[in-house]
C-alpha cells in the first residue's frame, strides 16, 4: 500500500534545525495492522503525519499505491487523503455544535454523495460501532469512550482503506481504551489497514507488526507470532 524510501523530515527556524525523521525506510502492505512506538519526541507523530500526507518530507520518496507522491501538489495530496485515509486523534476533534450523526456525516460532505446515501451510511456505521442510540446527542453529552467511537465512525464512514490513529486511547480510561483497540482490531480483520501510534505495549500487541522509533530512526521492527 505504501513505502517510505530513505525519507527524512527536518524542521528549521532562524536559529534551530530539528531532524524529526532521519533516513526512514518503511513499507506497509494493504491489510496490515502496524503499531508505531518509541519515547516522546522520537518522531512518531511526524511519521504518521507524513504517511497521512499532512506534512511533506524534506527528502526521500513516498510511494502510495505504487506512485511516488513526494512531489505532488497540496490539491493532489488533499484528493488522495479524502478518498483513501481516515484519521483518529487522541483528542477526538469532534465539533461541539453538531450531533453525533452530523459529526459523522461531515466526513462524507466532500465526496459528492447524495444526502439519502449519506444518511444510510451514517446509520450503518453508528450501528456498527455501537453508538446508534446516541445519534442525536451532542459530544458534550457523551463519555470519552463514546466520543472516540464517534471519531472512529467518522474515520471509516467513507470506506477509506487506510486508518491512521495517533494515540487513540490516550485520553481514555483502561476499559474504554480497550474497547477502542478491539474496535480497530475488528476493522483490521475486515480488511482495513491500520497504522497506530501508541505508548501502550499491551495495545501494540494487537498489531501484527511493531515499528520502534528512536531519534527519528527506525530502531527495530518486530512481528507478533500468530496464535
Amino acid at each position: 500500500m505504501l513505502k517510505l524510501d530513505n525519507l527524512s523530515k527536518t524542521y528549521r527556524t532562524a536559529e534551530v534545525e530539528t531532524v524529526a525523521l532521519d533516513s526512514v525506510n518503511v513499507e506497509i502492505e494493504a491489510g496490515e495492522f502496524v503499531a508505531i512506538m518509541g519515547p516522546s519526541g522520537c518522531g512518531k507523530s511526524t511519521l504518521l503525519n507524513v504517511i497521512g500526507m499532512l506534512d511533506l518530507p524534506t527528502s526521500g520518496h513516498y510511494y502510495f499505491q505504487g506512485e511516488d507522491i513526494s512531489g505532488y501538489s497540496e490539491s493532489r495530496l488533499s484528493d488522495l487523503r479524502k478518498h483513501n485515509i481516515g484519521f483518529i486523534f487522541q483528542s477526538f476533534n469532534l465539533i461541539d455544535e453538531l450531533s453525533v450523526a452530523e459529526n459523522i456525516e461531515l466526513a462524507l460532505l466532500y465526496h459528492n454523495i447524495p444526502g439519502s446515501e449519506r444518511r444510510t451510511r451514517v446509520a450503518a456505521i453508528m450501528d456498527k460501532v455501537g453508538i446508534a442510540h446516541r445519534a442525536k446527542h451532542m459530544p458534550s453529552q457523551l463519555s470519552g469512550g463514546q466520543q472516540q467511537r464517534v471519531a472512529v465512525a467518522r474515520a471509516v464512514v467513507g470506506n477509506q482503506a487506510l486508518i491512521l490513529a495517533d494515540e487513540p486511547t490516550g485520553n481514555l480510561d483502561s476499559a474504554h481504551g480497550q474497547e477502542v483497540i478491539e474496535m480497530l482490531q475488528g476493522l483490521n480483520e475486515e480488511g482495513t489497514t491500520i497504522v497506530m501510534v501508541t505508548h501502550s505495549p499491551s495495545h501494540s500487541d494487537y498489531a501484527r507488526r511493531t515499528i520502534n522509533l528512536f531519534d527519528g530512526h527506525v530502531l527495530t521492527e518486530s512481528l507478533r507470532a500468530v496464535v
